[in-house]
């Protein structure tokens, strides 16, 4: 039998994950990443859109018609958000680079990522 106890749940402590240090080439990288992903989505919204424009509806139910229409312009905007996603994401890390590069420049600290 064992005389340890365990402490008490107050003192242990959460592991707190490490955090890779910021810098513009990290940035950069993810910004090549984000982007490359952007430019994928762009062509396979536009692959889906011409599809759907080469393949007309042939029905005489307006219900059909609409419904077609519907599930037709969730997909295009499904697509063309992430696009837009991956395209901000680009932007944002490229410009997060370049403020860091400054930053680095001036001599002033990059702020620590609080986690």
């Amino acid at each position: 039998m064992s005389d340890v106890t365990p402490p008490p749940e107050s003192e242990i402590q959460p592991a707190k994950p490490v955090m890779p240090p910021l810098s513009p080439w990290r940035c950069w990288l993810g910004a090549v990443v984000a982007g490359a992903i952007a430019v994928v989505l762009y062509l396979l919204t536009m692959s889906i859109v011409q599809s759907f424009a080469a393949k007309g509806i042939h029905t005489d139910s307006l219900l059909v018609r609409r419904i077609t229409a519907a599930v037709r312009t969730l997909i295009v905007g499904m697509a063309a958000l992430g696009t837009g996603i991956f395209g901000m994401a680009t932007i944002g890390l490229f410009g997060l680079g370049i403020q860091l590069t400054i930053q680095r420049l001036k001599g002033q600290p990059a702020d620590k990522p609080s986690a």
